[in-house]
């Protein structure tokens, strides 16, 4: 009786053994599981593809430009002084800024004016402005050259000019300023004065230019 039991539970033993292989087989494969995630499923293409993609889609250019083109302005500017002015009053001192400023068109107008504000810029309009009031056609040829020697004096500023024909401007302080922008070409400029105030020479230069004859 002991064999015959044995023999039986060896038999049970080998058909679950073969049951469950053939379960096994009969299961469909299942894919192994991986760390890096599928494309399609992300929608990620391959690296540095999206930013690609981005840089296609981006706006296209206006055709003419991205900024609008600066105005030019009718005359060339440059500030020769600025100061600030100090006024003492009854409930103490009050500031304010002085603006001299020389303008033209380098094509025989130059002007110079003088604008005092609180600010600055408001400053530079109202010498602008003032400048602009004060305007003076420099009598010369096509070639930008003056016909004779000029000499005066202004307040404390005594200024000479003189054709030099070849040599271009050789001036100094503000009086090269204003032969600049007057479009003065191939001249000298002498200030025989000891004075440092570059509105005072400016302006003798201008009574100056106002001396050039046209014939």
């Amino acid at each position: 009786m002991t064999d015959i039991k044995q023999q039986e539970a060896t038999t049970d033993t080998t058909s679950d053994t073969a049951t469950t292989q053939s379960v096994a087989t009969d299961a469909p494969a299942v894919p192994e599981a991986t760390d890096a995630p599928e494309a399609a499923a992300t929608g990620r293409g391959p690296r540095g593809a999206g930013s690609a993609d981005k840089r296609n889609q981006r706006r296209p250019r206006r055709a003419g430009g991205g900024r609008p083109e600066r105005v030019r302005p009718e005359f060339d500017q440059k500030i020769i002084s600025i100061r600030r002015v100090t006024r003492v009053m009854a409930g103490g001192r009050r500031f304010s800024f002085s603006v001299a400023i020389v303008i033209g068109d380098k094509r025989g107008k130059v002007g110079v004016g003088i604008g005092k504000a609180g600010d600055t810029q408001l400053a530079i309009e109202k010498a602008v402005r003032d400048a602009k009031k004060n305007m003076l056609q420099v009598p010369m040829n096509k070639e930008g050259h003056i016909r004779h020697d000029v000499h005066t004096k202004y307040a404390s500023s005594e200024v000479m000019i003189m054709p030099a024909p070849g040599r271009g401007i050789v001036a100094g302080s503000s009086v090269r300023t204003v032969l600049e922008h007057a479009g003065v070409k191939d001249v000298t400029a002498k200030i025989f004065s000891r004075s440092k105030n570059k509105l005072n020479n400016a302006r003798a230069a201008i009574e100056a230019l106002k001396l050039l004859k046209n014939n």
